[in-house]
């Protein structure tokens, strides 16, 4: 793989709108449904007597009981006449009711009351109230998203195959609190490491056959570590396309530094773009993370996005701005200035000399 800094072939320009909107004024719902996983967080619903909230509110709560299928939860919710319809769980149940509300024009409500909780992360809302969320079926704002899909099957954050994929599918997964897959890769590389049977075109239109992680996301990350696990925006209409391609073996030092200095697109096997569509095909069976939930898919695999689908609601008191949103007029660091460390790694120019002399500097 090559670099394709400042641009991106085949995708738009990295330059990107601050913002998304945060929304126009709408009225209460008349028939607010809110679909409550009590098991997802760790019981967090439950700890917060969220369906009694719900019910001191107006709002019905259905709950989903072990061998519920939430699909058909939503379904009939919409079916009896639900105007807004809301999820408290992860983001992988957060996904499957988005499609129901998107297929019927219903507005959504995301409750976070899962484990990460990243779409709520990138509404703009507070995770860590979890009851102040139910606002949104009051007077709130609206604005619409784009869903993300993978062979049909939605998304609302990302799709990854690789290494993050095989994590996802252990038993320790969830005891492992994997944040993102370019953030932990320093963790997950090690002697032995060997890329996967992952084939895709790249943004210049060349031909790739072996990568260690593919992610692609329901509009793009930010580009800073510290953003890595957070989107600017929701709405520009497009996928967000990562690939990373490493040597076989020990971990490699120069894209270790690169990360460590916020700046992985530097390193050569690192490739970022933002496409409509994106097909990834194999000659087996592939893993994937799809929401953080692990399934396992037949290729190819087939991207795409749908602009605008899904109208969500947020509390009038929602900042409406993900973290990668509020950094973007402070992004661009001064020349010198560090960024995040990895353990270990040294960022300076000297630590990231090549055999045979030269060095690469990080630092702009």
């Amino acid at each position: 793989m090559s670099a394709v800094p400042g641009s991106t072939p085949g995708g738009r320009a990295r330059a990107r709108p601050a913002e998304q909107p945060r929304g126009r004024a709408v009225p209460g719902a008349a028939h607010p449904v809110l679909i409550v996983n009590p098991r997802s967080g760790d019981g967090k619903a439950e700890r917060v007597g969220l369906v009694h909230e719900c019910r001191a509110r107006g709002i019905e709560p259905a709950v989903l009981w072990p061998g519920d299928d939430v699909v058909a939860l939503a379904e009939a919710a919409v079916a009896r006449g639900a105007d807004v319809l809301g999820m408290a769980g992860g983001d992988g149940s957060m996904a499957l009711v988005a499609s129901v509300a998107a297929r019927h024009g219903v507005p959504m409500v995301v409750v976070p009351a899962g484990t990460r909780n990243h779409l709520a992360m990138d509404l703009g809302l507070d995770r860590g109230n979890v009851v102040g969320a139910l606002d949104a079926f009051g007077a709130a704002l609206e604005h619409p998203i784009d869903l993300g899909e993978v062979s049909g099957r939605p998304f609302v954050n990302n799709v990854s195959l690789g290494l993050y994929a095989r994590i996802v599918r252990s038993p320790e997964y969830r005891e492992a609190r994997i944040e993102t897959t370019l953030s932990m890769l320093p963790a997950l590389l090690g002697p032995g490491s060997r890329p996967f049977d992952l084939r895709f075109t790249g943004p210049a239109g060349e031909r790739h056959t072996r990568a260690h992680v593919v992610q692609v996301s329901n509009n793009a990350y930010g580009r800073t570590v510290r953003t890595l696990i957070s989107r600017p925006r929701l709405d520009a209409g497009r996928l967000g396309v990562i690939a990373v391609e490493l040597p076989e073996g020990p971990p490699d030092r120069v894209f270790l530094s690169a990360l460590a200095a916020g700046q992985p697109e530097r390193y050569p096997g690192f490739l970022a773009w933002e496409p409509s569509t994106f097909e990834v095909d194999s000659g087996e069976l592939v893993d994937a993370g799809i929401d953080g939930e692990a399934l396992r898919l037949s290729p190819p695999l087939r991207f795409a996005t749908r602009p605008g689908a899904l109208r969500i609601r947020v509390p009038q008191e929602a900042t409406g701005r993900s973290p990668a949103a509020r950094e973007l007029p402070s992004r661009a660091r001064p020349r010198g200035v560090p960024g995040p460390r990895v353990p270990g790694i040294r960022t300076d120019s000297a630590s990231l000399r090549r055999p045979g002399g030269g060095t690469e500097s990080l630092d702009g």
